[in-house]
């Protein structure tokens, strides 16, 4: 298997001397790490699931064929792998990273390596505003610090006093913390706009030059722009878009694979499905019956 490539099931390894600490909703899938972990109802107010600090060591591998949550996750110290937009990236110290649901989600510690991580995991329930949008960054420098801080002070208070004024405000302050990564306030309008732009016209044929013109950048500052903000390349973000939308219709609409891929800009439904399996995880026609299957 090459660096790049992953086998297509879910896998739970954790480490030696893996030490696991967190809080969860309740009514949530039974799992047995998050055994132990106390209920916390006020989670439910943001969508999360459950979330803690994470302090393991290789090997350890983590794989979610049919995530359903989007996961945030920020290095707290040594260094781990995420795969990212089909390839695997390195996260160490001082980055944080956004794994969005419906995509094939792994994380491993890096070989030899010790890794240390807080979590927040979230569920979108049907209608509901999800957490990311399209110019979240998928990875990117973040002080990992504040939020280690909310979840173990909720934590103490979920596992002892439990006030629940005190819980509230711990649960606040951790979603708020997480919204500093997912919806950062310092991306010019101008970029928000030609993503929204280009999430509107996804057929249209995008080019670095074309993409830099209509946000007024030249092409290597819009580079340089969209590595520093969203953790991608100008065109990697547009193939995300393309993805994602693509994504969307197989899993609500009865539209021909090859109409989905003449809509995001793919005239060879082939190459198309060669793209999709990379980013996504599955084939189209997989992925729209496995979808399908859960109605």
């Amino acid at each position: 298997m090459s660096e790049n490539e992953i086998e297509l099931m879910d896998v739970t390894t954790l480490g030696s001397r893996t030490h696991l600490r967190g809080v969860q909703a309740a009514n949530i899938e039974t799992r047995s790490w998050l055994e132990g972990f106390p209920i916390c109802p006020t989670l439910h107010q943001y969508q999360m699931i459950h979330l803690g600090i994470e302090e393991t060591n290789a090997p350890m591998r983590i794989v979610r064929t049919k995530q359903t949550t989007a996961y945030f996750l920020a290095c707290i110290g040594g260094q781990g792998r995420v795969l990212i937009d089909g390839r695997w990236r390195i996260c160490r110290e001082g980055y944080a990273c956004l794994l969005p649901a419906h995509t094939l989600n792994a994380f491993e510690v890096a070989p030899k390596a010790h890794w240390e991580f807080c979590w927040v995991c979230y569920q979108r329930p049907t209608n509901q505003r999800p957490i990311a949008n399209i110019t979240t960054p998928v990875m990117a420098r973040y002080d990992p610090l504040p939020l280690r801080s909310a979840i173990l002070g909720l934590i103490y208070e979920c596992n002892g006093p439990a006030q629940p004024s005190l819980i509230q405000a711990w649960t606040d302050l951790v979603h708020s913390y997480v919204l500093r990564f997912t919806q950062p306030t310092d991306q010019p309008d101008h970029l928000k706009l030609l993503w929204e732009m280009v999430a509107a016209n996804l057929a249209d044929e995008w080019s670095l030059p074309r993409l830099a013109g209509k946000a007024g950048y030249s092409n290597e500052h819009l580079r340089r722009l969209c590595q520093r903000q969203l953790g991608r390349s100008p065109m990697r973000q547009v193939t995300y878009l393309r993805m994602q939308r693509a994504a969307e219709l197989l899993a609500t609409s009865e539209h021909t694979i090859e109409s989905i891929s003449q809509a995001i800009g793919y005239q060879n439904p082939f190459v198309f499905s060669n793209a999709f399996t990379k980013w996504i995880g599955w084939r189209p026609s997989e992925y729209r019956r496995k979808k399908f299957a859960k109605v």
